[in-house]
């Protein structure tokens, strides 16, 4: 079983790209991939969702990312922007009372228009680098 956290940082500007409500993302998301065995809403600052999958961490980010896509297009919202699902796993023990628990995958769903520069932004290479390379992953709707 995999478990994803997951989080979502907004780079686009536009009314044509808001926001989601949690009810609805947590719904559409279910609705639109079909591996997604739970969905959970989280009361917590940074995550937004707890969700569940049978499938390994990087088929489940892929359609993450397509699911997230689907519901935009479903939505009438713009989605000629990518989407990137950046995972870590959490291979330390968790802080108490956080959903982010030891095995499970913190996932933040990035909407971009220039990937390559927020990537470059965050210092993804090294991040990454400083993790095992089966503990990380980055997923883009555009592949």
């Amino acid at each position: 079983m995999t478990t994803f956290v997951i989080s979502h940082n907004l780079q686009v500007q536009s009314d044509h790209v808001p926001s989601f409500e949690l009810n609805q993302l947590a719904e559409g998301l279910k609705r639109h991939a079909n591996s997604i065995n739970t969905v959970e809403i989280l009361n917590h600052p940074h995550w937004l969702l707890s969700m569940t999958s049978n499938l390994s961490a990087d088929d489940f980010a892929y359609e993450l990312v397509k699911a997230w896509i689907a519901l935009r297009s479903e939505l009438g919202h713009q989605h000629s922007h990518s989407a990137l699902a950046l995972g870590g796993r959490k291979d330390s023990a968790a802080t108490s009372g956080s959903p982010l628990q030891q095995g499970f995958w913190g996932v933040d769903v990035v909407e971009t228009q220039d990937e390559t520069a927020f990537l470059q932004a965050i210092n993804w290479e090294a991040l990454k680098g400083t993790r095992p390379a089966d503990g990380v992953f980055e997923v883009s709707s555009l592949k």
